[in-house]
């Protein structure tokens, strides 16, 4: 019997060391969770006999179990580096079509734009609008639009924020008549297909009306007025916006002329030089995708070669009722068993799920230094067992030779 028990303790030893030495070849993998091997006592029992009669029979090992501990999240600067700072798991589409769960965020962008792992399986998330809302509770792949570029958007609205000068004489009394170019502005809309559009604004002091001071408003240095602002007695704007400009594209666009409404609400009417404050526009042209970065909460913004910048989709994360039921299938990947229950599904920052880190890593949680001692323990513990059997030979040795 004590062979057996030498023997089991040996098994036992070396599969220890195997957990180790496998920990401590991971201690540079992104994401990687350590393992521990746990022992149970192995005790021969009989029927009907109790106290403490019964004899061990050496050891076994119970469990491999993973060390699901945050590890230290290390700085990379590359956008598509994300680490998981907190609970949750990344969820990831396989070639074949089956689910898998990491905690690796060194990702990689494939040629049609998929947001993929170094073995190529695709990174899930949740559809949003540009704004950044999720517009789906199911995760489906990340896709950033690396192809077509984005359309163009028609001008719809500008915002002009300027101070008029209160002490300008009344133009068409002025001598000599001040230039209707003295007080204007200028900026660049644009049509349904991007075509950049030059709008101008100008303003002339007409005389006070109900002791208001009265401004027209031009989009041209010949063409009609398009508005008139009022301005009570402490230079706050009181009536005449927004008003509305016409533009109309340039032949030979087939683009009809179209209306752009303009707020100037908060305009006023100082003893101070004209000046524009704030002036802008809603439209842009198409522009081509140039890079991303993604949030804490887990949104992944795009950027374009027109100045803008829209939401491309939103990182799903996932998480159980008890990880360590979890099984390994090797790079750096789970699959989910029947004992850790079904993947709870959630954005980043939401409830129990943790922030997401873009430019950054999560290190392994490997305690080197810890590793080394309990390599050095596991080693006594063979070298212990493997004397118990030394030992049990000689006493039989020695049965052997009495005559």
């Amino acid at each position: 019997m004590a062979f057996q028990t030498g023997l089991s303790g040996l098994g036992a030893a070396s599969r220890s060391l195997d957990v180790i030495g496998n920990n401590i070849a991971n201690t540079n993998t992104p994401g990687m969770k350590s393992s521990r091997a746990e022992f149970a006592e192995v005790v021969a029992s009989s029927i009907g006999t109790g106290g403490g009669n019964n004899a061990g029979l050496g050891v076994a090992v119970e469990t491999v179990s993973q060390l699901f501990t945050q590890g230290n999240v290390s700085i990379t600067g590359n956008d598509l580096d994300i680490a998981v700072n907190g609970a949750g798991f990344f969820q990831l589409q396989m070639a074949d079509g089956t689910t898998s769960y990491t905690r690796a965020g060194n990702f990689k962008m494939d040629n049609l734009g998929n947001i993929v792992t170094n073995a190529g399986a695709k990174v899930m998330g949740y559809p949003t609008t540009i704004a950044g809302v999720a517009t789906s509770t199911t995760p489906a792949p990340l896709t950033l639009p690396t192809g077509a570029p984005i359309a163009a958007n028609a001008t719809t609205a500008i915002t002009a924020e300027f101070n008029l000068n209160a002490t300008a004489p009344i133009a068409a009394l002025a001598v000599p008549p001040t230039p209707r170019s003295t007080y204007g502005t200028a900026l660049t809309a644009y049509d349904s297909q991007g075509v950049a559009l030059p709008v101008s604004l100008y303003f002339e002091k007409l005389a006070p009306v109900a002791g208001a001071d009265q401004w027209a408003v031009y989009d041209s240095l010949a063409g009609a007025s398009v508005g008139t602002l009022s301005f009570d007695a402490t230079g706050q704007l009181t009536a005449g916006s927004p008003f509305n400009v016409t533009l109309t594209p340039v032949a030979p666009s087939i683009v009809p002329p179209f209306t752009v409404s303009v707020d100037v609400s908060n305009a006023t009417q100082y003893g101070a030089p004209f000046g524009v404050t704030n002036l802008t526009q809603d439209g842009y042209p198409p522009g081509s995708f140039t890079g991303m970065k993604i949030s804490e909460n887990g949104v992944i913004t795009a950027r374009y070669s027109n100045g803008q910048t829209q939401a491309a989709g939103m990182l799903a994360l996932a998480d159980f009722r008890n990880v360590q039921g979890l099984a390994p299938v090797g790079g750096n990947n789970w699959v989910e068993t029947f004992a850790s229950g079904q993947p709870l599904l959630g954005q980043p920052t939401q409830g129990k799920f943790g922030g997401t880190r873009a430019g950054a890593l999560e290190d392994s949680n490997v305690d080197l230094t810890a590793e080394l001692v309990n390599m050095m323990t596991a080693q006594r513990a063979y070298q212990a067992n493997a004397q118990t059997i030394k030992t049990q030979d000689q006493v039989l040795q020695t049965l052997v030779n009495l005559r």
